[in-house]
């Protein structure tokens, strides 16, 4: 099946890439045609730089792995879908015996197998099979192109969870990429009244104070530190997610947390990145770090679907599959005021 294939670092190709020993549709699985699949920030390191921290790309590997699409066939014990059904699916499957999963924390279990990481193949490509049990049923109103966004929602819906907001709460989201964005609408959605957003950059801030009672800090401008200070009365806000994987960015993150605050660590995978322990101590702060999500899929899809979270505006561009190669080499020039590009597989 034609998939768009990483060969090496920098190289890209759309090309025949046979899967089948994959592919075997077994009794608790899905046959799935793929319909939207997002440009994650993780797809375009390993095209830019062939690895991340322990992952690396040995050997041709598919992209992607934020997508939708409609179900083609069922396997024979599967009871909760039927071809038709247009769905989304949790691209990370753990081993059901493993002590993490066992405890509740699959996503953390050495032996998931997540789309799109070293050996694992992506889906960018017509088909796929997945368990149905991380195959999830999309209303009605849900686009395939929102439908692609849950993956990314989740790590914001994960990195809220752990924050453990309280309404009434005031945020600050350090980074304005598409994880810092869902992170400050999973923010709003949990209850905060206010959530500070701050980037380098105009165009993602700008979109950024679309979608709520969000308040843009462009830091090459403003100290952020300095302006909340300021407007809390000198206190800071309850909760910072450090959504930027910057170690500069990093190192800053408690300046602005209030006392008895929560910071939650959601960047930092790619490079690694440390904080001032002492500055956590005399605030008694909180550090929750977070990887990629667990047990939240089916509430992003229900959020979406209600209307209580909208991902469109996060959608700045829309690529055809046969554009791949290109969307990612667009992609990999970090064009400002984009935030989440997609690519539209042939239907």
């Amino acid at each position: 099946m034609e998939s768009l294939v990483l060969e090496r670092t920098k190289e890209l190709s759309l090309r025949d890439f046979p899967i089948e020993k994959e592919e075997t549709l077994g009794p608790h699985d899905v046959r799935i045609k793929l319909h939207t699949v997002g440009i994650c920030g993780s797809d375009v390191h390993y095209y830019t730089h062939g690895r991340i921290g322990p992952f690396v790309v040995n050997s041709p590997m598919i992209l992607g792995h934020e997508a939708s699409g409609a179900v083609l066939e069922v396997g024979a014990e599967v009871t909760s879908l039927k071809a038709g059904d247009r769905v989304c699916m949790e691209p990370g499957i753990p081993d059901p015996n493993s002590r993490a999963t066992r405890l509740g924390m699959y996503n953390v279990d050495p032996a998931v197998r997540f789309w799109a990481t070293p050996p694992v193949h992506g889906i960018l490509r017509p088909t796929c099979v997945h368990p149905e049990n991380f195959t999830f049923k999309l209303p009605d109103n849900v686009s395939f192109a929102e439908a692609a966004m849950v993956e990314p929602l989740a790590v914001g819906i994960h990195a809220a969870t752990k924050a453990r907001i309280k309404p009434g709460d005031v945020a600050l989201v350090m980074g304005a990429g598409p994880i810092g964005l869902v992170t400050a609408l999973a923010a709003l959605a949990s209850g905060c009244a206010r959530v500070y957003v701050s980037d380098l950059a105009d165009a993602k801030l700008e979109i950024a104070a679309g979608l709520g009672p969000v308040t843009p800090i462009n830091v090459t401008r403003e100290n952020v530190a300095e302006r909340i200070l300021k407007e809390t009365d000198g206190w800071g806000v309850e909760i910072i997610f450090e959504a930027t994987g910057s170690p500069k960015a990093a190192a800053t993150i408690f300046e602005a947390l209030c006392p008895g605050g929560c910071a939650v660590m959601i960047g930092g995978q790619s490079d690694p990145i440390a904080y001032d322990a002492g500055a956590a101590m005399v605030r008694e702060a909180r550090v929750e770090n977070i990887f990629r999500y667990a047990h939240v899929f089916p509430r992003c899809v229900a959020m979406i679907g209600s209307g209580a979270i909208d991902v469109k505006p996060l959608i700045t561009r829309t690529f055809p599959f046969k554009d791949s190669v290109h969307a990612f080499e667009v992609a990999a020039s970090a064009p400002p005021g984009d935030v989440k590009m997609q690519i539209e597989m042939p239907h």
